[in-house]
């Protein structure tokens, strides 16, 4: 009854120790597989993009749903796929490299350096970003991608288990790689969009309160991180991102949003916050947020894992 517990604990300290694979990783495998399959699948048309994304996510949910069913009566065997499955779909600490690699630039007075480091973790155009912008794209991504990369997969880990971890990486994948706005994805894309906010609405919402929960851990004001999530959530143009990023601002004391550049054009963001501007020094503090946000969640997603394996055997 606690392999899948106990499978998605072991995965996230995985993810902790270890990070991502250097080469091979399975998705980026996945994102090959699903470049090639466009090929054939692509037209401007949101029936083609249903299409797309159901071949893609239903196979790898599949492939998930028969691990699971093989090894559910094998406890350590269960255990360990689960473990698997969620080393394998986490990217916290990547995404904790990531943003101390852009703050380390910034200390070393390398903007240039920095900016090139961001790419890594935002879609916007970072060339012509101040030390104040690079600063700020990083920590929005920081917040949004606590969400997408660690909460809301082990939420659904939690609940479904094996198939869970793997489908929602797969739709997660797909919204990066064809869900953005643009003239070609516009509508071939929509589904895949559509589909991701819809598997990230408790992982956001969780990740929302455990970031107003641990604020004092980083020197904020849960206070303020509610009322910054109550006030700004809904005006950004995301159900999910606005909800995280106004819950870090809160907490951390400093204000996002404003004007981002993209391959497809300037977007005007809500502000979130009532703070400064983020500083290279609240890289930091959201990095370091961030990972406490990541272990409440594992807490979380443990009990819940518990309750629903009880619930279904009972």
């Amino acid at each position: 009854m606690v392999s899948r517990a106990l499978g998605i604990v072991l995965g996230h300290l995985a993810d902790r120790a270890f990070g991502d694979p250097r080469r091979g990783h399975p998705v980026a495998l996945f994102g090959c597989a699903a470049a090639a399959l466009e090929k054939q699948t692509y037209a401007d048309s949101r029936a083609r993009g249903v299409v797309h994304l159901t071949l893609l996510a239903g196979a790898v949910s599949g492939i998930g749903l028969g691990l699971e069913r093989r090894t559910r009566d094998h406890p350590v065997a269960h255990t360990l796929v689960t473990a698997a499955a969620t080393w394998t779909v986490l990217g916290g600490s990547s995404l904790g490299r990531e943003g101390t690699a852009v703050h380390g630039f910034l200390v070393a007075d390398d903007l240039p350096g920095a900016r090139q480091r961001l790419t890594h973790l935002v879609g916007r155009d970072t060339s012509v970003l101040d030390e104040g912008e690079v600063s700020r794209a990083t920590v929005e991504s920081v917040a949004e991608n606590t969400s997408d990369a660690v909460v809301a997969p082990l939420v659904w880990g939690a609940v479904l288990g094996v198939p869970g971890l793997l489908g929602y990486r797969a739709a997660n994948t797909l919204d990066a790689m064809v869900g953005h706005r643009g003239e070609r994805y516009g509508r071939f894309g929509w589904a895949s969009a559509r589909f991701d906010d819809l598997l990230n609405l408790p992982g956001a919402r969780l990740s929302g309160l455990l970031a107003a929960a641990l604020a004092s851990t980083v020197g904020g004001s849960p206070v303020a991180a509610l009322r910054a999530w109550a006030r700004d959530a809904r005006r950004h143009p995301s159900p999910n991102a606005g909800v995280v990023e106004a819950a870090f601002a809160g907490a951390l004391g400093v204000r996002l949003g404003g004007r981002n550049h993209y391959a497809h054009g300037a977007e005007d963001r809500v502000l979130l916050g009532d703070g400064p501007p983020p500083t290279r020094d609240d890289i930091d503090r959201a990095v370091r947020l961030a990972k406490h946000v990541g272990t409440g969640a594992i807490v979380v997603a443990a009990l819940i894992a518990l309750r629903t394996t009880k619930a279904v055997q009972g």
